[in-house]
Protein backbone atom coordinates (compact mmCIF):
# COMPACT_ATOMS: atom_id res chain seq x y z
CA UNK A 1 0.00 0.00 0.00
CA UNK A 2 2.79 2.39 0.92
CA UNK A 3 4.69 1.50 -2.27
CA UNK A 4 1.64 2.23 -4.41
CA UNK A 5 1.13 5.58 -2.69
CA UNK A 6 4.81 6.48 -3.16
CA UNK A 7 4.55 5.57 -6.83
CA UNK A 8 1.50 7.78 -7.29
CA UNK A 9 3.23 10.70 -5.56
CA UNK A 10 6.36 10.24 -7.67
CA UNK A 11 4.34 10.11 -10.87
CA UNK A 12 2.37 13.22 -9.88
CA UNK A 13 5.58 15.09 -9.01
CA UNK A 14 7.22 14.12 -12.30
CA UNK A 15 4.15 15.21 -14.28
CA UNK A 16 3.99 18.63 -12.65
CA UNK A 17 7.74 19.20 -12.97
CA UNK A 18 7.66 18.10 -16.62
CA UNK A 19 4.94 20.63 -17.41
CA UNK A 20 7.05 23.36 -15.81
CA UNK A 21 10.31 22.32 -17.53
CA UNK A 22 8.69 21.95 -20.96
CA UNK A 23 6.92 25.31 -20.83
CA UNK A 24 8.34 28.07 -23.08
CA UNK A 25 8.38 30.51 -20.15
CA UNK A 26 10.79 28.26 -18.25
CA UNK A 27 13.06 27.99 -21.29
CA UNK A 28 13.11 31.76 -21.78
CA UNK A 29 13.79 32.37 -18.09
CA UNK A 30 16.78 30.01 -18.04
CA UNK A 31 18.16 31.52 -21.23
CA UNK A 32 17.89 35.02 -19.73
CA UNK A 33 19.72 33.78 -16.63
CA UNK A 34 22.53 32.37 -18.76
CA UNK A 35 22.83 35.62 -20.72
CA UNK A 36 22.85 37.68 -17.49
CA UNK A 37 25.51 35.37 -16.05
CA UNK A 38 27.64 35.98 -19.15
CA UNK A 39 27.28 39.75 -18.68
CA UNK A 40 28.33 39.36 -15.04
CA UNK A 41 31.44 37.39 -16.03
CA UNK A 42 32.35 40.08 -18.55
CA UNK A 43 31.90 42.84 -15.96
CA UNK A 44 34.28 41.09 -13.58
CA UNK A 45 37.13 41.50 -16.06
CA UNK A 46 37.20 45.27 -15.38
CA UNK A 47 39.15 46.11 -12.24
CA UNK A 48 37.28 49.36 -11.69
CA UNK A 49 33.89 47.60 -11.70
CA UNK A 50 35.16 44.92 -9.30
CA UNK A 51 36.58 47.52 -6.90
CA UNK A 52 33.36 49.52 -6.84
CA UNK A 53 30.77 46.72 -6.89
CA UNK A 54 32.51 43.70 -5.36
CA UNK A 55 29.84 42.91 -2.68
CA UNK A 56 27.05 43.27 -5.25
CA UNK A 57 28.88 41.04 -7.74
CA UNK A 58 29.36 38.32 -5.12
CA UNK A 59 25.69 38.49 -4.16
CA UNK A 60 24.66 38.25 -7.81
CA UNK A 61 26.92 35.22 -8.27
CA UNK A 62 25.29 33.47 -5.30
CA UNK A 63 21.84 34.26 -6.70
CA UNK A 64 22.79 32.85 -10.10
CA UNK A 65 24.14 29.69 -8.47
CA UNK A 66 20.91 29.29 -6.49
CA UNK A 67 18.81 29.78 -9.63
CA UNK A 68 20.79 27.23 -11.64
CA UNK A 69 20.63 24.79 -8.73
CA UNK A 70 16.85 25.16 -8.58
CA UNK A 71 16.70 24.57 -12.33
CA UNK A 72 18.69 21.32 -12.21
CA UNK A 73 16.64 20.11 -9.24
CA UNK A 74 13.45 20.79 -11.20
CA UNK A 75 14.83 18.82 -14.13
CA UNK A 76 15.65 15.95 -11.78
CA UNK A 77 12.11 16.10 -10.40
CA UNK A 78 10.74 15.88 -13.95
CA UNK A 79 12.51 12.51 -14.23
CA UNK A 80 11.51 11.27 -10.77
CA UNK A 81 9.53 8.38 -12.24
CA UNK A 82 12.32 7.49 -14.71
CA UNK A 83 15.68 8.69 -13.30
CA UNK A 84 17.72 6.64 -15.76
CA UNK A 85 16.38 8.78 -18.63
CA UNK A 86 17.87 11.88 -17.01
CA UNK A 87 21.39 10.45 -17.01
CA UNK A 88 21.10 9.19 -20.59
CA UNK A 89 20.88 12.77 -21.88
CA UNK A 90 24.41 14.26 -22.36
CA UNK A 91 23.08 17.81 -21.86
CA UNK A 92 21.67 16.85 -18.47
CA UNK A 93 25.02 15.38 -17.43
CA UNK A 94 26.82 18.53 -18.57
CA UNK A 95 24.41 20.78 -16.64
CA UNK A 96 24.71 18.61 -13.54
CA UNK A 97 28.52 18.67 -13.66
CA UNK A 98 28.64 22.46 -14.11
CA UNK A 99 26.24 23.14 -11.23
CA UNK A 100 27.56 20.58 -8.75
CA UNK A 101 31.18 21.55 -9.45
CA UNK A 102 30.58 24.94 -7.86
CA UNK A 103 29.73 23.24 -4.54
CA UNK A 104 32.83 21.04 -4.33
CA UNK A 105 35.33 22.45 -1.79
CA UNK A 106 38.51 21.66 -3.72
CA UNK A 107 37.09 23.38 -6.82
CA UNK A 108 35.80 26.44 -4.97
CA UNK A 109 39.27 27.04 -3.55
CA UNK A 110 40.81 27.14 -7.04
CA UNK A 111 39.88 30.50 -8.56
CA UNK A 112 40.86 29.54 -12.10
CA UNK A 113 38.81 26.34 -12.12
CA UNK A 114 35.87 28.13 -10.55
CA UNK A 115 35.94 30.78 -13.27
CA UNK A 116 36.07 28.08 -15.93
CA UNK A 117 33.02 26.42 -14.36
CA UNK A 118 31.19 29.73 -14.38
CA UNK A 119 32.21 30.20 -17.98
CA UNK A 120 30.84 26.74 -18.79
CA UNK A 121 27.39 27.99 -17.77
CA UNK A 122 27.44 30.21 -20.84
CA UNK A 123 27.90 27.11 -23.02
CA UNK A 124 24.60 25.83 -21.64
CA UNK A 125 22.89 28.32 -23.95
CA UNK A 126 23.38 25.76 -26.73
CA UNK A 127 20.73 23.62 -25.02
CA UNK A 128 18.09 26.24 -25.81
CA UNK A 129 19.28 27.10 -29.35
CA UNK A 130 18.48 24.18 -31.70
CA UNK A 131 20.69 25.39 -34.54
CA UNK A 132 23.68 25.85 -32.26
CA UNK A 133 23.04 22.43 -30.77
CA UNK A 134 23.11 20.92 -34.25
CA UNK A 135 26.48 22.59 -34.92
CA UNK A 136 27.93 21.25 -31.65
CA UNK A 137 26.70 17.74 -32.45
CA UNK A 138 28.21 18.06 -35.92
CA UNK A 139 31.57 19.06 -34.47
CA UNK A 140 31.50 15.97 -32.25
CA UNK A 141 30.64 13.73 -35.21
CA UNK A 142 33.45 15.23 -37.30
CA UNK A 143 36.15 14.32 -34.75
CA UNK A 144 37.03 10.92 -36.30
CA UNK A 145 37.41 12.52 -39.73
CA UNK A 146 39.33 15.42 -38.19
CA UNK A 147 41.82 13.01 -36.60
CA UNK A 148 42.45 11.46 -40.01
CA UNK A 149 42.91 14.96 -41.42
CA UNK A 150 45.45 15.77 -38.69
CA UNK A 151 47.41 12.59 -39.41
CA UNK A 152 47.57 13.35 -43.13
CA UNK A 153 48.44 16.99 -42.45
CA UNK A 154 51.16 16.03 -39.97
CA UNK A 155 52.68 13.60 -42.46
CA UNK A 156 52.63 16.26 -45.18
CA UNK A 157 54.25 18.84 -42.89
CA UNK A 158 56.95 16.38 -41.83
CA UNK A 159 57.89 15.40 -45.39
CA UNK A 160 58.00 18.98 -46.70
CA UNK A 161 59.79 20.22 -43.57
CA UNK A 162 62.52 17.62 -44.03
CA UNK A 163 62.85 18.54 -47.71
CA UNK A 164 62.98 22.25 -46.84
CA UNK A 165 65.59 21.69 -44.14
CA UNK A 166 67.69 19.67 -46.56
CA UNK A 167 67.75 22.34 -49.29
CA UNK A 168 67.27 25.65 -47.44
CA UNK A 169 68.92 25.20 -44.03
CA UNK A 170 72.20 26.84 -45.05
CA UNK A 171 70.68 29.70 -47.08
CA UNK A 172 67.64 30.47 -44.89
CA UNK A 173 68.37 29.26 -41.33
CA UNK A 174 65.78 31.64 -39.86
CA UNK A 175 62.91 29.69 -41.45
CA UNK A 176 64.44 26.28 -42.25
CA UNK A 177 67.32 25.99 -39.77
CA UNK A 178 65.75 22.99 -38.01
CA UNK A 179 62.86 20.61 -38.45
CA UNK A 180 60.73 22.56 -35.96
CA UNK A 181 61.34 25.92 -37.65
CA UNK A 182 60.65 24.43 -41.06
CA UNK A 183 57.39 22.87 -39.84
CA UNK A 184 56.30 26.16 -38.25
CA UNK A 185 57.08 28.07 -41.45
CA UNK A 186 55.13 25.61 -43.56
CA UNK A 187 52.21 25.61 -41.09
CA UNK A 188 51.94 29.38 -41.53
CA UNK A 189 52.13 28.94 -45.30
CA UNK A 190 49.02 26.73 -45.15
CA UNK A 191 47.10 29.89 -44.21
CA UNK A 192 48.90 31.70 -47.09
CA UNK A 193 50.45 34.04 -44.52
CA UNK A 194 53.83 35.28 -45.77
CA UNK A 195 53.67 33.22 -48.95
CA UNK A 196 55.00 36.07 -51.11
CA UNK A 197 58.06 36.63 -48.90
CA UNK A 198 58.79 32.90 -48.76
CA UNK A 199 58.59 32.59 -52.55
CA UNK A 200 60.87 35.61 -53.09
CA UNK A 201 63.40 34.24 -50.62
CA UNK A 202 63.27 30.86 -52.33
CA UNK A 203 63.75 32.36 -55.79
CA UNK A 204 66.94 34.03 -54.57
CA UNK A 205 68.22 30.54 -53.73
CA UNK A 206 67.03 28.73 -56.86
CA UNK A 207 64.34 29.04 -59.48
CA UNK A 208 63.27 25.44 -58.80
CA UNK A 209 62.03 26.37 -55.35
CA UNK A 210 58.81 27.57 -56.98
CA UNK A 211 57.90 23.91 -57.48
CA UNK A 212 58.44 23.24 -53.79
CA UNK A 213 56.23 26.08 -52.58
CA UNK A 214 53.59 25.66 -55.30
CA UNK A 215 53.16 21.94 -54.61
CA UNK A 216 52.99 22.51 -50.85
CA UNK A 217 50.36 25.24 -51.18
CA UNK A 218 48.39 23.02 -53.56
CA UNK A 219 48.35 20.04 -51.20
CA UNK A 220 48.34 21.87 -47.88
CA UNK A 221 46.25 24.96 -48.38
CA UNK A 222 43.78 23.81 -51.03
CA UNK A 223 43.47 20.02 -50.83
CA UNK A 224 43.70 19.51 -47.05
CA UNK A 225 41.57 22.51 -46.10
CA UNK A 226 38.84 21.52 -48.56
CA UNK A 227 39.02 17.97 -47.24
CA UNK A 228 38.43 19.28 -43.71
CA UNK A 229 35.52 21.41 -44.91
CA UNK A 230 34.00 18.37 -46.58
CA UNK A 231 34.26 16.34 -43.36
CA UNK A 232 32.59 19.09 -41.32
CA UNK A 233 29.80 19.64 -43.88
CA UNK A 234 29.09 15.90 -44.03
CA UNK A 235 28.87 15.73 -40.24
CA UNK A 236 26.63 18.82 -40.21
CA UNK A 237 24.20 17.22 -42.66
CA UNK A 238 24.11 14.05 -40.59
CA UNK A 239 23.46 15.98 -37.38
CA UNK A 240 20.70 18.01 -39.07
CA UNK A 241 19.00 14.83 -40.31
CA UNK A 242 19.10 13.33 -36.82
CA UNK A 243 17.63 16.51 -35.34
CA UNK A 244 14.80 16.49 -37.89
CA UNK A 245 14.14 12.81 -37.20
CA UNK A 246 13.88 13.53 -33.46
CA UNK A 247 11.35 16.30 -34.08
CA UNK A 248 9.15 14.23 -36.41
CA UNK A 249 6.40 12.13 -34.73
CA UNK A 250 6.82 8.38 -35.07
CA UNK A 251 5.13 7.03 -38.15
CA UNK A 252 2.55 4.24 -37.76
CA UNK A 253 3.71 0.87 -39.03
CA UNK A 254 2.90 0.35 -42.65
CA UNK A 255 0.20 -2.17 -43.46
CA UNK A 256 1.54 -5.36 -44.97
CA UNK A 257 1.31 -5.38 -48.71
CA UNK A 258 -1.40 -7.60 -50.14
CA UNK A 259 -0.05 -10.73 -51.70
CA UNK A 260 -1.22 -10.87 -55.32
CA UNK A 261 -3.41 -13.90 -56.01
CA UNK A 262 -2.90 -15.57 -59.33
CA UNK A 263 -6.28 -16.02 -61.12
CA UNK A 264 -7.42 -19.60 -61.62
CA UNK A 265 -8.22 -20.99 -65.06
CA UNK A 266 -11.91 -20.79 -65.95
CA UNK A 267 -12.53 -24.57 -66.27
CA UNK A 268 -10.94 -25.22 -62.87
CA UNK A 269 -12.96 -22.39 -61.32
CA UNK A 270 -16.21 -23.84 -62.71
CA UNK A 271 -15.32 -27.29 -61.39
CA UNK A 272 -14.73 -25.89 -57.89
CA UNK A 273 -18.04 -23.99 -57.97
CA UNK A 274 -19.88 -27.17 -58.99
CA UNK A 275 -18.20 -29.14 -56.21
CA UNK A 276 -19.19 -26.44 -53.72
CA UNK A 277 -22.82 -26.57 -54.91
CA UNK A 278 -22.88 -30.35 -54.60
CA UNK A 279 -21.53 -30.13 -51.06
CA UNK A 280 -24.20 -27.54 -50.15
CA UNK A 281 -26.98 -29.76 -51.59
CA UNK A 282 -25.80 -32.75 -49.58
CA UNK A 283 -25.65 -30.63 -46.43
CA UNK A 284 -29.24 -29.42 -47.01
CA UNK A 285 -30.50 -33.00 -47.52
CA UNK A 286 -28.75 -34.11 -44.34
CA UNK A 287 -30.36 -31.28 -42.41
CA UNK A 288 -33.83 -32.04 -43.83
CA UNK A 289 -33.52 -35.70 -42.83
CA UNK A 290 -32.29 -34.85 -39.35
CA UNK A 291 -35.14 -32.40 -38.65
CA UNK A 292 -38.07 -34.99 -38.57
CA UNK A 293 -35.99 -37.37 -36.50
CA UNK A 294 -35.33 -34.74 -33.86
CA UNK A 295 -39.03 -33.78 -33.84
CA UNK A 296 -40.36 -37.33 -33.28
CA UNK A 297 -37.60 -38.34 -30.91
CA UNK A 298 -35.99 -41.78 -30.56
CA UNK A 299 -38.06 -44.90 -31.43
CA UNK A 300 -40.31 -46.14 -28.57
CA UNK A 301 -40.57 -42.70 -26.86
CA UNK A 302 -43.57 -40.37 -27.04
CA UNK A 303 -42.97 -36.82 -27.84
CA UNK A 304 -44.64 -34.48 -25.44
CA UNK A 305 -47.21 -32.24 -27.14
Amino acid sequence: MADARTTRLTTRLAARASRAVDSPHFTRAVFVLIAANAVLLGAETYSGVVAAWLPLLKTAEHLFLAAFTAEILLRLAAHADRPAAFFRDPWNLFDLAVVTGAFLPFLRENTTVLRLLRLARVLRAARFLPQLRVVIVAVGKSLPGTLSFLLVGGLLLYVYAMVGWTFFADDDPEHFGSLGRAALTLFLLITLDGLGDAVRTGLEISRWTILYFASFVLFGSFLLVNLLIGVVIGSLDEARREAEADREPPRPPAAPAAVPVEPLPLPLLRARIAAARTALDEAERALSQAAPASATGPPGERVAG
